[in-house]
């Protein structure tokens, strides 16, 4: 994980949920700790990471997570054992 991968990981795990999250970063983020990225139907995304999944759908129009994402990737990672 480099510089910019955990300062993303830091804000996902911030105590207060944050909502300017980049979608792209957090897709980086995921396929940089060992973690699978599926581009299914529409918007729709799954997340796979040591035997976990999260399907999820990416944000449009915008390009930033908003909270209930980030608050599922939290819970998904913490599943995952990827925890701070």
């Amino acid at each position: 994980m480099n510089k910019k991968q955990r300062k993303i990981y830091d804000a996902i795990f911030t105590e207060a949920i944050r909502y300017n999250i980049p979608w792209d970063d957090v897709v980086i983020l995921i396929e940089s700790i060992g973690g699978t990225v599926t581009q299914g139907d529409s918007s729709r995304v799954r997340f796979d990471l040591d035997n976990f999944s999260l399907n999820i759908h990416s944000p449009h129009p915008q390009k930033e997570l908003k909270r209930y994402q980030v608050k599922a990737i939290r819970e998904f990672l913490f599943k995952a054992r990827i925890n701070p």
